[in-house]
């Protein structure tokens, strides 16, 4: 059964996510931007405070330009 905002699952799709902002040079407020968000929402599920639901996760994967079926899918090979 899935640990929610814990599970190892989830916490690796957040890591690739928070890498590729990071990789693509994008702060926190300008990805925030692209999402029609406010810094806090990006922050606050990089942090784990808050869990992303299955379309805001695919909203940050295409703002991020990843393929988010991959994302997914190799989250889930490493279970």
């Amino acid at each position: 059964m899935a640990k929610g905002i814990h599970d190892k699952r989830y916490l690796r799709v957040v890591e690739a996510l928070k890498a590729e902002r990071e990789q693509l040079g994008l702060s926190q407020i300008a990805l925030g931007i692209r999402l029609g968000h406010r810094q806090q929402f990006v922050s606050k599920y990089e942090a784990g405070e808050r869990r992303l639901d299955f379309i805001e996760l695919v909203d940050v994967a295409v703002a991020l330009d990843l393929n988010w079926k991959t994302l997914v899918e190799g989250s889930l090979s490493e279970a």
